[in-house]
């Protein structure tokens, strides 16, 4: 039965990527900040008061799950902020890439012994990350960390191969979800649905690939 770890899954993606694995009887690792009425209901195994902010987050995952098997670790959890050209608070774009960034690659790093060759990383990124795809303006926080997520995840996917590990990056689509306002063109539902699409088609020689849920390949 293969493993699956998520982070960020109280609700939204997260909470239907769970419940998705679920439905394959695969054994499914929830990981959150707060526990949601919804993810208790899917009998996941949760670990929950996990706060990326918090470096000591990081020590506690290694220690529930030291000697715990990851077929796949999907680094879902993120924050959505604004910032403009009349408006630019930059402690507000440091906690994005602190969330957005540097926690998928913490989570990971810490999580490295725990996955074996064949597993799998994903990064939940963006195409506003993509530089090639800003025709918007704006949003510069969580458009820059998520491509300092994009890059680092492409080093990793060089680092990891001789290992036999895998790492992809996909974007969501515009998905109605609490962090968009709860508007947009799919539901999570939609969005996790061709999530295990893209997971599914990972492997080591398309690794460091950039996905939309849809399949289609986007640019840098």
């Amino acid at each position: 039965m293969p493993t699956i770890l998520i982070t960020g899954a109280s609700s939204g993606i997260g909470l239907e990527l769970t419940r998705l694995y679920q439905q394959q009887g695969d054994d499914v690792i929830a990981v959150c900040r707060n526990l949601s009425t919804d993810l208790a209901a899917t009998k996941a195994r949760v670990i929950d008061e996990i706060d990326f902010l918090d470096n000591a987050s990081y020590a506690v995952l290694q220690e529930k799950l030291d000697g715990v098997s990851i077929d796949i670790l999907i680094n879902n959890a993120g924050i959505f902020l604004n910032e403009t050209i009349a408006e630019m608070p930059f402690d507000q774009i440091s906690t994005q890439f602190e969330v957005n960034a540097l926690a998928p690659m913490k989570v990971t790093m810490a999580l490295l012994k725990n996955l074996r060759h064949g597993s799998k990383i994903l990064m939940t990124t963006s195409r506003m990350g993509s530089i090639g795809d800003n025709t918007g303006g704006a949003y510069y926080g969580y458009r820059a960390s998520k491509a300092a997520l994009n890059a680092l995840a492409v080093s990793l996917s060089v680092d990891l191969k001789e290992q036999g590990i895998s790492v992809g990056l996909v974007h969501p689509g515009f998905v109605k979800t609490k962090m968009t306002g709860f508007r947009g063109d799919i539901t999570p539902l939609e969005s996790a649905k061709g999530y295990l699409e893209v997971v599914d088609k990972l492997n080591i020689n398309n690794s460091g690939g950039f996905w939309h849920v849809n399949g289609e390949v986007l640019p840098w």
